[in-house]
């Protein structure tokens, strides 16, 4: 069986007509480009080349040899540098998988110059709340709250979430301002899907000591992101992470509530699928975002 190795030497050998130049391309010892072609010789049963102190000539063995493989050897050389100045800049599609609010809180600024920066590369998201299979999916990069689990996956914590009681100026204005936790158990409040409807909010004061409150609601869903809507059309008090809320209180569609509380969250994960090695422009596009939401100030300010 041929070493293809040593047809690819081979090739080069004859291409620039020095087994010096060679060497130096492949960056190897001139006399081991020269043992690798007597291999291949001896494999063959059949002398390629001609040498000299002078002088190097193919025989016409060599020649047909040549004629045979050299373009196909040609090719791969051709391809391999293709593939290696490809990657020395990020380009191609990278599949994004994010929580279906992720835009409430990622800014497309930073998209644009992110698109604008790296003029090779294509985003294509897929927003969901519930969690998609990376691999069936063919997603390059995961965005992820809660828990995580899955020791096949690559997990880097982008920041801890903090939660806050919030509420619309509509629904305020109708019910009033709860002045301590008790009262918020005669409020209406949005919360996760629960068959009783009711449920705990665990939450913690400035000075760091732990609360617990029984809450009800007559509205519940299993995604947050529904939950901040319910809660800006008026429908009651929610208890939400503030990066999901934080534009809405920015124009006074929410307005904090007993803000002396905060709930602790699961905060926001990168997630890969795999721990191999990843193409560039998933890697610039992660990198990009934790970044800027590194650098945000999710925490409200009344728990700084």
């Amino acid at each position: 069986m041929l070493d293809l190795n040593e047809v690819a030497m081979f090739v080069q050998v004859a291409r620039y007509g020095s087994f010096a130049e060679a060497a130096r391309r492949l960056r190897m010892p001139t006399a081991t480009v020269s043992r690798r072609i007597q291999q291949l010789e001896a494999r063959l049963g059949t002398r390629l080349m001609q040498r000299s102190t002078r002088k190097l000539a193919l025989t016409s063995a060599g020649e047909s040899f040549h004629e045979r493989c050299g373009p196909a050897v040609e090719e791969l050389i051709e391809a391999g540098q293709l593939h290696v100045a490809e990657n020395a800049e990020p380009r191609g599609m990278v599949r994004v998988a994010a929580p279906a609010g992720f835009f409430d809180f990622f800014q497309m600024e930073w998209v644009e110059k992110f698109l604008a920066k790296h003029p090779l590369v294509r985003l294509d998201f897929v927003l969901s709340d519930l969690l998609v299979d990376l691999i069936a999916e063919r997603i390059d990069v995961a965005f992820r709250g809660g828990p995580l689990q899955d020791s096949s996956q690559v997990i880097r914590r982008i920041f801890a979430s903090y939660g806050e009681l919030i509420a619309s100026p509509s629904y305020l204005a109708a019910h009033g301002m709860p002045a301590d936790l008790e009262e918020l158990r005669a409020h209406e409040c949005v919360v996760q899907s629960n068959a009783g409807g009711c449920v705990t909010w665990h939450l913690q004061d400035i000075d760091g000591m732990q609360k617990e409150v029984r809450v009800r609601g007559r509205f519940s869903s299993n995604a947050q992101e529904v939950l901040r809507k319910a809660a800006c059309a008026g429908l009651g008090i929610a208890a939400l992470p503030s990066v999901l809320t934080a534009s809405d209180i920015a124009a006074g569609r929410l307005v904090r509530v007993l803000p002396q509380y905060t709930r602790a969250g699961h905060g926001l994960s990168v997630v890969y699928p795999s721990r191999q090695q990843r193409p560039l422009a998933v890697t610039a596009f992660a990198d990009m975002a934790v970044e800027k939401l590194s650098h945000q100030d999710w925490v409200p300010a009344s728990s700084a």
